[in-house]
């Protein structure tokens, strides 16, 4: 419709070029409507934009959420500072390249290694076992829970019930 709406008027312009013997006037007509059209379809597009990204982050967010073992503490993870995120991107990075050292020696790069988060104020809301602390080593902070079924509350080995 708006391509129609469009092209129905650059016609009616073109048409009534002989009309006006192709005036300036008639030339800043056009040349500002189509300014003004440009304008405001770069607003109509950032808004889509914005929209789709907005979409995609929660989307994204629920498979951090939804995944075991994940960490929760990585669903705002656009609302952190530039430090935050480089100091959280290292340590991907030195994940990243602990696992290609692992290739190369002909071990498999695949698992969940942990990964210990904080905030720059020295802590995100963990708790010490979210955090890893009093773990025995290598062992991951979620590995005793239980994921329940959609109807069950999470429980760990001993059958207690948890938050997760």
């Amino acid at each position: 419709m708006a391509f129609i709406l469009a092209a129905g008027s650059i016609v009616v312009w073109a048409i009534t070029g002989p009309i006006f013997k192709f005036s300036d006037t008639w030339q800043l007509v056009i040349n500002t409507s189509t300014t003004i059209v440009t304008f405001l379809m770069v607003f109509l597009i950032q808004n889509t934009q914005n929209r789709d990204s907005d979409a995609i982050q929660i989307k994204l967010d629920e498979l951090i959420r939804a995944t075991r073992g994940a960490h929760t503490a990585l669903l705002d993870l656009e609302e952190l500072d530039d430090e935050d995120l480089a100091r959280i991107r290292q340590l991907y990075v030195e994940i990243a390249a602990k696992s290609r050292k692992k290739m190369e020696s002909g071990e498999e790069d695949t698992g969940t290694p942990f990964v210990h988060i904080e905030s720059g104020n020295g802590g995100n809301g963990l708790s010490k076992e979210e955090k890893g602390e009093h773990l025995p080593k290598g062992e991951h902070p979620t590995s005793n829970v239980q994921h329940p079924t959609p109807n069950e509350p999470p429980r760990d080995r001993s059958g207690s019930a948890t938050s997760v």
